[in-house]
């Protein structure tokens, strides 16, 4: 053996335990929430078993990035709404049904399986949830920019429509 191999093998030897240790996870740097410690929370003005929200980062009503989630219950869809900002979704579980427009028609919504991404642009109207024939809630992963500034289009209808 030359040299330099035994001079190579004796600082592989000290570094070793020093390589198998490896970095722990900085809390300061990387936040991890795990599903268990979600904070779910029934909208308000919704009847039990609608819709729950958990909003994991920013706020709706804020400014700058939020993103949230969403979970729709079978037999529940929002009634026709618009923000003011766009909002990037992606379904994480179950089915969630969508339509475009100012007329509530939960027949004609489509289906958007979990991993669909759905893009709701700005000052569109549109509504979703899931019909009353789902099997499970389905939960939605929202992010945007705030304020979303949402209007309804019936202001003096609920904010939720069950479905038959």
């Amino acid at each position: 053996m030359l040299r330099r191999d035994l001079v190579v093998a004796q600082l592989l030897a000290l570094l070793a335990p020093l390589a198998a240790r490896g970095s722990t996870l900085d809390p300061a740097e990387t936040m991890v929430t795990l599903p268990a410690d979600i904070a779910w929370k029934l909208r308000p003005d919704y009847p039990p078993d609608s819709v729950t929200s958990a909003p994991l980062f920013g706020s709706r009503s804020g400014s700058g990035v939020y993103y949230e989630l969403i979970k729709w219950f079978p037999g529940y869809m929002s009634a026709p709404h618009t923000y003011v900002t766009d909002r990037l979704c992606v379904v994480v579980s179950g089915t969630w049904w969508v339509n475009s427009g100012a007329d509530f028609d939960p027949a004609h919504c489509v289906p958007a399986p979990a991993g669909s991404f759905v893009h709701r642009l700005a000052h569109t109207p549109h509504y979703d949830g899931v019909r009353a024939d789902g099997r499970a809630p389905a939960v939605i992963a929202i992010c945007g920019i705030a304020p979303v500034g949402i209007r309804y289009i019936e202001p003096d209808k609920p904010a939720w429509r069950k479905v038959g």
